[in-house]
């Protein structure tokens, strides 16, 4: 499967602090890749130089087969950025908000487009109520869609699901895979460990400025000693509790 994301030798500092350290990794077409790496690592500085928003220091970083350097304005024709933080106008409507992105984009019959969105991820009955109306959850899926408008072929995920609840951030993965399935390429940072266990079907961890490591997730299993193996009663989680009474609790408001 060919490359869409080829980033080699990649340097980046701030006043005098040398975040990326030579960073090396490619990215498959069609992929979910996750980069995971503590705060401060680095994650954001490489989605934002992948982005074309800010300037590398050194080495080569590709986008679609653009030089993110060189030829930026092509590389943002293929790309969408969700950052951190939804970046919804909680002033408008959700049909609103992608109906603004649509023209924004050029794209045409723009009420149709953000029609088809609302109805894609699951906001059709809150398609005239205000952003500001709509839970962590509903907002992250509205980002998400207002990212799709002009079907991207990459999608950059800055930490999606930061500060969701348990059902908000399996709304967001459900959406990522989703994505994913219909041949977009996904570029996720995060925190969570399970998050990329969940999704990726390839990781990258970057600690010190560098990649350290970077495969599938059974690849960097092999990477340490084979687990004791101990025979212990299992115990659920507190989020497959909260999940487990959450469900309860709507089949019996039903």
């Amino acid at each position: 499967m060919e490359n869409i994301i080829t980033v080699s030798s990649l340097r980046k500092s701030f006043k005098g602090n040398q975040v990326l350290k030579d960073v090396t990794f490619a990215v498959r077409k069609g992929s979910i890749f996750a980069l995971l790496g503590s705060n401060g690592a680095g994650k954001t500085t490489i989605v934002n130089i992948l982005s074309t928003l800010l300037t590398k220091d050194g080495g080569r970083a590709e986008v679609c087969n653009f030089d993110v350097a060189r030829q930026g304005g092509k590389v943002r024709e293929r790309i969408s950025l969700t950052g951190q933080f939804a970046a919804v106008d909680d002033i408008l409507t959700g049909c609103e908000n992608l109906k603004l992105v649509a023209k924004l984009r050029g794209v045409k019959n723009p009420a149709a487009v953000a029609d088809q969105q609302l109805k894609r991820f699951g906001l059709k009955d809150a398609a005239n109520k205000r952003a500001s109306a709509y839970s962590g959850g509903m907002k992250r899926r509205l980002d998400i869609a207002m990212s799709l408008v002009g079907n991207p072929s990459v999608i950059f995920l800055d930490e999606p699901t930061a500060g969701l609840d348990p059902e908000g951030r399996l709304e967001v993965w459900k959406t990522v895979k989703e994505l994913s399935g219909s041949g977009t390429t996904i570029f996720l940072t995060t925190q969570y460990l399970e998050e990329a266990e969940q999704l990726a079907d390839q990781i990258a961890i970057l600690h010190g400025g560098k990649i350290i490591a970077d495969g599938t997730l059974d690849e960097l299993k092999k990477l340490f000693p084979p687990a004791k193996k101990e025979y212990i009663e299992k115990q659920p989680t507190l989020e497959e509790i909260f999940l487990a009474i959450i469900g309860a609790e709507k089949e019996d408001s039903k």
